[in-house]
């Protein structure tokens, strides 16, 4: 919150002179990709996400990265 209350009293533009600039990408692109799955298919990737503690879409993330990087 300390963060927030600064930004509500200050602004980007009070600090200028010590800006730089930076050549390297700051910010990852993600692209939205959109999957269709069936009832079953849906329900076994909820039961799976639970049993290791995420959640469907993480879970997916991770298979994704898997196959991916492997």
């Amino acid at each position: 919150m300390d963060l927030a209350r600064f930004w509500d009293s200050h602004d980007l533009t009070d600090f200028e002179d010590e800006l730089e600039p930076v050549e390297e990408e700051v910010f990852q692109r993600r692209m939205l990709v959109r999957l269709s799955l069936d009832a079953k298919e849906a329900e076994a990737v909820e039961r799976l996400a639970e049993s290791q503690g995420l959640s469907p879409g993480e879970l997916i993330v991770k298979w994704v990265r898997e196959r991916v990087q492997g």
